[in-house]
């Protein structure tokens, strides 16, 4: 239910090009899933390292969400299996190379960076959607990863507050592949403008 992705609705003027846990712990090379991270290394990272520069030059917002926990995880979810799956990989302490950016991401000087010590996804418990609205974003470009929790949790929250969401298929990824086209394709697709990395950069070249 792919659609033609107008330049209006990306707009660098009131679009944020967000970026989701491209972080050590998550896909970096000690990846706590490492089914998740050699998913995703191998189309959407590419991807998203070439977005990136052509959303920052045209003047799009970058907002990079992470997740990290206390040492001893206080304040942090323990009510679901994935936090006991986190907990027994790689560090996410704050400072630690589990919870930060993966370097060839950024951050840039320009860029802004949002943590999340709880929930599911980056907009519930933190401050990322005042953010976006006190920069008059409209719109959202979402990337990263998972299509199994993380991005259909940000793509319901965004559009529950009445953004529009743009997503490029291949600068998202879930484990098994399959699984993440199924649910771009019978979820996301109903929910945001689903459009190619090639595409955004087209448009944001013009």
């Amino acid at each position: 239910m792919s659609r033609p992705l107008p330049a209006a609705l990306v707009d660098p003027a009131h679009t944020a090009l967000i970026t989701q846990e491209l972080q050590g712990a998550v896909v970096g090379p000690a990846a706590g899933l490492p089914a998740l991270a050699e998913v995703a290394r191998a189309e959407a990272l590419p991807n998203i390292a070439a977005l990136l520069p052509a959303a920052r030059s045209a003047g799009v917002t970058v907002v990079h969400c992470l997740v990290e926990r206390r040492a001893d995880g206080r304040g942090s979810n323990h009510n679901a299996a994935l936090f006991a799956l986190a907990r027994r990989g790689v560090a996410v302490t704050p400072g630690s190379p589990g919870a930060a950016l993966l370097p060839e991401f950024g951050p840039e000087p320009e860029d802004l960076v949002s943590t999340r010590r709880h929930g599911l996804g980056p907009m519930g418990g933190t401050d990322l959607d005042a953010t976006l609205r006190n920069l008059g974003i409209r719109t959202l470009v979402v990337t990263g990863v998972s299509l199994n929790v993380a991005i259909p949790n940000l793509v319901m929250d965004a559009v529950n507050r009445a953004y529009d969401v743009v997503l490029p298929r291949d600068a998202v990824a879930g484990v098994p592949a399959e699984y993440g086209a199924a649910v771009i394709a019978n979820s996301l697709a109903l929910l945001t403008t689903v459009t190619t990395t090639a595409e955004l950069i087209e448009v944001w070249s013009e």
